[in-house]
């Protein structure tokens, strides 16, 4: 396989190619952003008990985290005028857009078992879409450049971007359960699905259109024909091999999938925690607090986080960049646990900014960090993997990702928690949920900064492996 980087290459990626990326992590985040909160219409209006939210939550994730590493390897060796990327990343964008708008169309006079299985099948669907959107996608962030810093900026600024998502998202609490706005939950979703969808998927795409790339059609890469589909497979586990005994790699995907999937098992318990806890069970009564949680949040990790996050990463390196944002992180998962406090939503503001450095910092460093460690597979085996690692590492993200939901809809049982129910019915359970909310993903970061407590690729050690590759290839 060729070395060959068929994006830019350089010290300095012009800004309008970072903006390009950028608008589409928007859709890479708005898309689970909303998902997150439409899915508690499930429980909470159409009447799924806790073993179907787990599935519902665990299979497509499955099926999802299968298919990335093989789209990892085709896009890896795609020979096309377009590139490598560019064809698939269009296609997936259009495949979630129309998915995730049937996905959706859920009726209450249905049975259950047909919604289930109806919404089951759209979402494998809709995760085959994500796999051909996101496996590219991210592998044209890693190609962007070869510069420490700069592959930094670039990952930076697609997350400040991507994280309106986040501030947008949680309004969707309060539009689909105000009367004025739609007589029902249920209703609401299979309006909204549309709303979402449709600029989602424009934004998915755009990627696919503005930024560069070059003809592969003359690269030297591994053949795709149907005759050589099982040699392929074998070749994707070889590369799965290959990657893991990076252990810089092994690190990042363990920290990553502690700490993102750590958070994500409470994150869908967010609603109950705050209505149940804060409101004794009033969905009504809590107005906006529900959105403002994700929102602050998410402003607090747009405004304050991810440029500090950037300035500290180039002041004291990457990896203690990490370090001092995920242990900031822990002192906000302490705070919360005293903060929620019933009748007195406004105090949980005050632990917000500490909370978001956890998950609002990870992946602007761990992506950086992903893009050198690419590099020091390229001095190891002469090839460009960019989308072989991006699948793994987000393979890493999507399994736990399923194991977070199922997870969740275990916590909701472990507890007991009903969310027909009143407070005053089941204290003991809302303070389950409560407790778990802030401490499990406050153990999960933890052992991640344990794991990298050694990580090695500094500023200088990539430089040199940016200058052994260069001689190489001169």
């Amino acid at each position: 396989m060729s070395a060959t980087n068929e994006f830019i290459v350089g010290r300095k990626v012009p800004f309008g190619q970072k903006l390009a990326f950028g608008i589409g992590m928007f859709a890479n985040q708005m898309f689970p952003a909303i998902l997150g909160i439409f899915m508690v219409v499930l429980v909470q209006d159409l009447g799924f008990p806790g073993w179907m939210w787990s599935l519902i939550y665990f299979f497509p994730r499955i099926f999802d985290s299968i298919t990335d590493p093989i789209m990892g390897f085709i896009s890896d060796n795609t020979k096309s005028k377009w590139g490598r990327r560019r064809q698939y990343v269009l296609i997936g964008g259009i495949i979630m857009g129309i998915a995730y708008i049937f996905m959706w169309q859920l009726y209450k006079d249905n049975s259950l078992e047909y919604n289930f299985w109806y919404f089951f099948l759209w979402s494998i669907i809709f995760y085959l879409g994500l796999t051909f959107f996101s496996v590219p996608y991210v592998a044209m962030g890693y190609e962007m450049s070869d510069d420490f810093h700069e592959r930094t900026n670039i990952m930076a600024v697609a997350q400040w971007i991507g994280q309106w998502a986040w501030v947008i998202a949680p309004w969707f609490w309060i539009i689909m359960y105000d009367p004025d706005w739609f007589p029902s939950a249920d209703v609401a979703v299979r309006e909204l699905a549309i709303w979402v969808a449709i600029p989602c998927a424009l934004a998915a795409i755009v990627p696919a259109i503005f930024i560069k790339s070059k003809s592969t059609l003359q690269e030297d890469y591994e053949p795709l024909n149907a005759a050589n589909i099982g040699g392929s497979l074998m070749k994707i586990l070889k590369s799965f091999k290959e990657a893991f005994k990076i252990p810089e790699f092994r690190k990042i995907c363990g920290a990553t999938f502690l700490i993102f999937n750590a958070f994500n098992t409470v994150a869908a318990l967010t609603f109950f925690v705050i209505v149940y806890k804060l409101f004794n069970g009033d969905a009504e009564a809590t107005g906006i607090w529900v959105a403002l949680f994700g929102c602050l949040g998410a402003l607090g990790t747009t405004f304050i986080v991810i440029p500090i996050v950037a300035w500290m990463s180039k002041k004291m390196g990457k990896k203690k960049a990490f370090m001092l944002a995920q242990a900031i992180s822990v002192i906000g998962y302490i705070m919360l646990y005293f903060l929620f406090v019933p009748g007195k939503p406004w105090l949980y503001i005050i632990g917000l900014p500490f909370f978001s450095f956890g998950i609002g910092s990870l992946f602007t460093i761990m992506m950086s960090m992903t893009a050198d460690v690419i590099d020091i597979d390229e001095l190891n085996s002469g090839k460009r993997r960019e989308g072989i690692f991006g699948a793994i590492y987000w393979w890493m993200v999507k399994v736990g990702f399923a194991l977070a939901g199922a997870l969740s809809g275990a916590i909701i049982a472990f507890v007991g928690f009903n969310p027909e129910l009143m407070t005053t019915e089941q204290q003991g359970a809302v303070d389950g949920l409560h407790a778990f909310f802030c401490f499990f993903p406050m153990v999960g970061t933890l052992v991640a900064m344990w794991i990298m407590r050694n990580y090695d690729v500094t500023e200088e050690r990539a430089n040199e492996i940016r200058a052994a590759l260069e001689a190489r290839k001169n």
